[in-house]
């Protein structure tokens, strides 16, 4: 039997479902998850997803949460990126140290967002660091409890070099009051995800702030904090860009309804409709089944004998990128002026898949 992935429908109930999309006009309006919204994730443990289950988290698998991030972009996809971003940055309580974690993870309404760019140093000075910086596209910063940060690390003034021998870069975790936000976040789609820049001036933590993202520095011994970060970020942002491709078919199906009722169209125009339809979302569930079949196939095979499964997953990832960018692009035309107004569902849409689709992991498929 051949494998087909369900539809993002099977992993998300009408009740989650209508909370996500009824909020998200208005969430658009706000610049930031709605209040409704945001208790629903706090409701369902979403900025959890990835936090070891030792500090109260949820450690889901990733063939479990490729499926579920789906669904929860094809809700929405402003909603989406956030729950991925910000659980996402969850993950790294497994490379921390235990007494750190314990005291981030135990916060009320944790939220954790941030930015993976080294646009920051961090000067080591007396068993402590001082940070300062600007990061930009920290998804979901308007909830955030927490942020992340990569830094260059001095000492002295001079750059620290690592093992081996390229300067050091350490990620750190830092308190929400000791970053500013800057509003920067000025772009045609992905609006409610409030991706704002932050800075950090002369802000001194303890050097146990810090952590390496690397399975042999993992403080949780299981196998989620053992798999590669590359494809693990690679799969869940390239679901984001499924989900929101396939609420853009959704929406078509609809409008091409109402379409193929105009007098107007020859027959040959509905045949061309529907049929492009059809390839379209062919096309774009075989790229979901490679992509789902091969996050499976890396999940269940030993990370030590596991090489060209991860380059499948890379590659797959990559593929349905593009292909959901392509989907949305082949129907768009063919919908109308109603796809062009900025007030409606199907534009959000539109404009929130071609704003996430420039993140750099998701361009090329090699």
């Amino acid at each position: 039997m051949s494998f087909q992935a369900p539809h993002p429908s099977s992993f998300i109930s009408p009740e989650v479902l209508a909370v996500i999309r009824d909020n998200a006009p208005e969430a658009e309006g706000l610049g930031q998850l709605h209040p409704a919204q945001l208790a629903l994730v706090y409701q369902q443990q979403w900025f959890k997803l990835l936090v070891p289950k030792a500090y109260g988290g949820l450690e889901t698998s990733l063939p479990d949460l490729v499926r579920l991030q789906e669904a929860i972009s094809w809700a929405d996809g402003s909603f989406g990126w956030v729950i991925t971003l910000c659980c996402g940055a969850g993950w790294f309580g497994g490379f921390m140290e235990p007494v750190v974690a314990q005291q981030i993870y135990s916060t009320p309404g944790l939220c954790l967002a941030g930015s993976g760019a080294v646009s920051g140093t961090a000067e080591l000075i007396d068993g402590y660091y001082k940070l300062n910086g600007t990061w930009k596209y920290a998804s979901g910063a308007y909830h955030a409890t927490h942020f992340t940060a990569n830094c260059l690390i001095k000492e002295n003034g001079e750059t620290v070099s690592g093992p081996d021998g390229e300067p050091l870069v350490l990620p750190f975790i830092i308190d929400r009051k000791d970053v500013s936000l800057l509003p920067t976040w000025k772009y045609i789609g992905m609006i409610a995800t409030g991706s704002h820049s932050f800075e950090m001036q002369d802000v001194v933590i303890r050097a146990n702030r810090s952590f390496h993202i690397d399975a042999g520095y993992a403080k949780v011994d299981t196998k989620l904090y053992q798999y590669p970060f590359l494809q693990l970020a690679e799969a869940t942002l390239a679901v984001n860009l499924s989900g929101m491709a396939l609420h853009f078919v959704d929406l078509c199906k609809d409008v091409f309804e109402e379409r193929i009722k105009l007098p107007k169209l020859t027959d040959g125009q509905r045949t061309l409709l529907r049929e492009l339809l059809q390839s379209t979302t062919d096309e774009l569930q075989f790229t979901r089944d490679g992509l789902f079949k091969a996050v499976d196939v890396s999940w269940e095979k030993p990370l030590n004998n596991c090489a060209n499964e991860l380059r499948a997953v890379t590659k797959t990832s990559r593929q349905l990128a593009i292909t959901s960018r392509s989907a949305v692009d082949k129907l768009y035309p063919y919908c109308g002026l109603i796809a062009a107004a900025p007030d409606t569902e199907i534009n959000r849409v539109w404009r929130d898949i071609h704003t996430a689709g420039q993140h750099a992991l998701l361009t090329f498929v090699e």
